[in-house]
């Protein structure tokens, strides 16, 4: 006759068994994503009134022996105005940035740093120059400053392209890695004057709510 301890304690083994390799399974999956290389909009979005102006950055993160990059910004331009593009690049140069220089006289070769107002575009390519090491970790491409123009919402798309450090002789890989865009929603910003109206309005009438409850209640005693 089977002992039913010995099932028991069996199910409870093979429980514990099928418990620790899906919380192993999930912890991979986890330090998986958590290491994937992502080229990002920060803040991812941004809710500016009419009439001010905000920063974003173009981000990379968790990248490694990176050496080039192609990155395209587009923006709704009846939305926003593009101010002012600081670039980044050059570690050497602005320690929040990404990829090399060989030194201050060896610059990163900038093959396209533009910006097209009208259709609401910026497109950036670069790449370190050998012997200029590849870069790994975290930083900024560049710093955006916008200014909104009217109400409504933009989307703040990224297009990417990074390419790691070529062996000799070899053409450079394309490097695997996420995109992740923005977005903007303005904020109708209401003036002083309606402000101050819309108190009144709610003042009265609480005062007349109140004057009924009082009347309410006393015809009560």
């Amino acid at each position: 006759m089977k002992n039913p301890y010995s099932t028991k304690l069996q199910n409870v083994v093979l429980a514990l068994i099928f418990g620790l390799l899906t919380l192993l399974l999930i912890q991979a999956v986890l330090s998986q994503v958590a290491s994937s290389t992502i080229v990002k909009v920060v803040p991812s979005s941004s809710t500016p009134r009419l009439g001010e102006t905000f920063t974003v950055n173009i981000t990379i993160a968790n990248v490694q022996n990176l050496y080039g990059v192609d990155i395209t910004l587009r923006w709704n331009v009846s939305v926003l105005q593009v101010l002012n593009v600081n670039s980044r690049l050059g570690v050497e140069s602005h320690p929040d940035g990404v990829l090399h220089e060989i030194s201050p006289n060896a610059k990163i070769e900038i093959v396209e740093d533009s910006v097209s107002p009208a259709i609401g575009e910026y497109h950036i390519v670069a790449t370190s120059v050998n012997p200029a090491p590849p870069f790994s970790g975290n930083g900024n491409v560049a710093i955006i400053t916008f200014n909104v123009t009217s109400l409504g919402q933009s989307g703040l798309d990224l297009e990417t392209e990074l390419a790691d450090y070529p062996s000799s002789g070899e053409p450079a890989n394309l490097i695997e890695h996420t995109d992740v865009s923005g977005s903007v929603d303005v904020i109708p910003e209401f003036s002083s004057i309606i402000t101050v109206a819309l108190i009144l309005i709610l003042a009265t009438v609480a005062l007349a709510f109140s004057k009924k409850r009082l009347k309410h209640t006393a015809r009560i005693i």
